[in-house]
């Protein structure tokens, strides 16, 4: 998540309801390993929020009057995206314009404000006990829900996805990670990422998250994964191989969902979990090739056409992803529905190790090796074809604009 503009001007406050309505506060459900309250924190610092306050019945922070303020409950769990509308909006226009955040299921509850320090005293009561919608808006503050501030569709995660807000209780605990955990999932994605892995990725994920190891720790794992599956091709130890190289893709999937429902995204695990994406499958078909042929040199990628085919198709393929992006400001894959189902099965790794897999199982590795050439070919075709048909239908003046911003979920 990039930092908002501004944000480091705005105050913001975090409310435990128990605290006024008990005296004492109740002990927080840690969601994913991580109390509601320290979640709000790593996604405001996140956003580029030096400082969050937790502010009590006996305890408030002094303000500046006319200086923004946001205030959030603590008892609920906040979609990112809101987050940061949320702050976007305290900083509108150079100005505040006070308005409350209510829970869709309950609209009486009001779950977070934005205001001014000389309004705070008149409406914190609202985020402490439910208070009538119609009340609030004859206090001229605003209600809004978070379909009025976020879209339903997700550009990151390349699918339609409302923003979630969760009230966070022993009961509901088991919904809402998994409701987060949906929410963290990209919606195009290949056939065993979107199919296959959900489920175990999720229980993996939810053990991980609990004895709080960090996604960078996966993913270094998942690095000593590609060599040895690297290595073992290379020996002719397919079958091994396979199960290191599956053993990766399943970590690769666990990695980034852990650290999105864990709000330990970062820079450096940006970088070495796409670019170990990018860069290990070539290595992982020429070693393909050095076991096949008993040969350890690298120079089988300019004799061999089947090696060429493979490693030359995924570095097209790749740039032509890239330039559909690049003129198009669109991923080829979110265009239109065909090309959205195509991403399930194009030459990409997954796939790709299907078919090796398919191969080796029936005592012909070189044939799903053929196979993946094959298949190579037929996908760079198709991506062809779709560039050259974006390209016309721009030159037509027609739009060029994913399926799912209309808002039909995916």
């Amino acid at each position: 998540m990039k930092p908002v503009a501004g944000a480091e001007c705005v105050q913001v406050w975090l409310v435990d309801p128990t605290v006024h309505t008990e005296g004492d506060p109740t002990a927080p459900v840690e969601v994913w390993g991580l109390a509601p309250a320290e979640r709000l924190c790593r996604t405001l610092r996140a956003t580029g929020v030096s400082e969050a306050q937790i502010v009590t019945g006996t305890s408030r922070p002094s303000l500046l009057p006319d200086s923004p303020l946001l205030v959030f409950r603590t008892d609920y769990v906040f979609d990112e995206r809101l987050v940061r509308a949320l702050l976007e909006k305290s900083l509108e226009n150079g100005g505040v314009r006070s308005l409350a955040l209510v829970d869709p299921d309950t609209p009486a509850t009001t779950v977070a404000v934005v205001t001014t320090g000389s309004q705070i005293e008149a409406l914190l009561p609202h985020l402490i006990a439910p208070v009538l919608v119609g009340h609030m808006q004859q206090e001229h503050l605003p209600c809004q829900v978070p379909a009025d501030l976020v879209p339903a569709y997700s550009s990151a995660l390349r699918k339609y996805d409302p923003p979630y807000l969760l009230r966070v209780c022993a009961n509901s605990l088991t919904q809402v990670e998994n409701r987060m955990f949906r929410s963290s999932y990209k919606g195009i994605t290949d056939v065993v990422t979107k199919w296959v892995w959900p489920l175990p990725a999720r229980a993996v994920t939810r053990l991980l998250a609990r004895a709080h190891v960090s996604p960078n720790i996966v993913t270094g794992f998942s690095w000593m994964l590609v060599g040895m599956a690297t290595w073992l091709f290379i020996q002719g130890q397919f079958g091994l191989g396979l199960a290191c190289a599956w053993l990766m893709t399943f970590l690769d999937t666990v990695d980034g969902k852990l650290a999105r429902v864990t709000c330990t995204s970062s820079r450096m695990g940006h970088v070495l979990d796409h670019g170990l994406d990018l860069v290990h499958p070539p290595f992982w078909y020429l070693a393909w090739a050095m076991g096949l042929a008993d040969n350890l040199s690298p120079a089988l990628i300019w004799y061999d056409p089947v090696v060429a085919t493979i490693i030359g198709g995924y570095i097209l393929g790749r740039l032509l992803e890239g330039l559909f992006l690049l003129v198009f400001h669109l991923e080829i894959h979110s265009w239109r529905p065909i090309d959205s189902f195509f991403r399930t099965i194009t030459a990409r790794r997954n796939p790709n190790l299907i078919l090796l897999t398919l191969g080796t199982l029936v005592g012909r590795p070189d044939l799903g090796f053929w196979l993946v050439a094959v298949w190579t070919v037929c996908s760079l075709g198709f991506h062809t074809l779709r560039l050259g048909q974006a390209c016309i239908q721009r030159w037509r003046g027609q739009p060029i604009q994913t399926w799912q911003e209309v808002g039909t979920p995916a």
